[in-house]
């Protein structure tokens, strides 16, 4: 393939994926109920075009993400959208999700084989553990039917992808990594930027109090953030999969 091509490539891989993630968050995908949490997945197309065609792309993807974030808290605006004028908060994080997400899938791709389809076994175990106690804690609080369909389908498909590492002798591992990572930059740095620069002012929109503001803003970083993370993995594996399969 000439660079030509691959330049090509890699600009409609950016378009397309920049695309999605504007449609995630003009719509309600962008938000996925889970019962007793919610899991965005605009993050996602950043970690997928990282992982995909490189850091390049992944930062220009990320890029549109963080300045459609910053255009819709000026035109659809919240109590708290004013921490989101900031492109520190809205924009920088999004980038270095394509970067982060990149470089910790290629770290991890260079361990040995043996060792990543045993760890590919043992991830898959264990987000399956999370969702089945997920779907149990749903039925127990009363959730609504479409959110425990919801997660009864991530169930079925973490199954599917578990059984197609197995029988195919796949390395998830890597992807799975990259998609963790990229996700908890965002969770990370975006959360975090709240707490160092609009502490106060955030806390006060939410009438929480100040010396509350630490407590409530790590909580949201453990509710979202961790079943964030585990959306991300099991959809960016699965899409990047499917990519693989179709250049080959």
């Amino acid at each position: 393939m000439n660079k030509k091509t691959l330049s090509s490539r890699k600009l409609v891989t950016a378009a397309v994926l920049g695309a999605i993630t504007i449609v995630l968050g003009l719509t309600p995908l962008g938000l996925i109920p889970l019962g007793i949490i919610n899991a965005t997945t605009m993050h996602i197309p950043v970690i997928i075009a990282a992982i995909v065609e490189g850091p390049l792309v992944g930062g220009l993807v990320g890029l549109i993400f963080g300045v459609f974030s910053l255009i819709n808290a000026i035109i659809r605006p919240t109590p708290v959208s004013f921490v989101f004028y900031n492109p520190l908060i809205s924009i920088v994080p999004r980038i270095l999700i394509g970067i982060t997400s990149y470089y910790a899938y290629k770290a991890v791709k260079k361990l040995d084989d043996k060792n990543l389809k045993s760890l590919s076994k043992i991830l898959w175990a264990l987000i399956l553990l999370f969702l089945a106690y997920l779907l149990y804690r749903n039925i127990k609080t009363g959730a609504s039917m479409a959110n425990i369909i919801l997660v009864v389908i991530l169930i079925i498909a973490s199954i599917g992808l578990l059984v197609y590492s197995i029988k195919n002798e796949t390395k998830d591992f890597p992807i799975a990594v990259g998609a963790f990572v990229g996700s908890m930059t965002n969770t990370i740095l975006v959360l975090g930027g709240i707490y160092l620069i609009y502490a106060q002012k955030y806390v006060e929109a939410l009438n929480i109090p100040l010396e509350n503001a630490r407590s409530a803003i790590l909580g949201v970083s453990i509710t979202s953030g961790l079943p964030e993370s585990f959306l991300s993995i099991i959809i960016t594996t699965g899409v990047v999969k499917a990519v693989s399969k179709t250049r080959r």
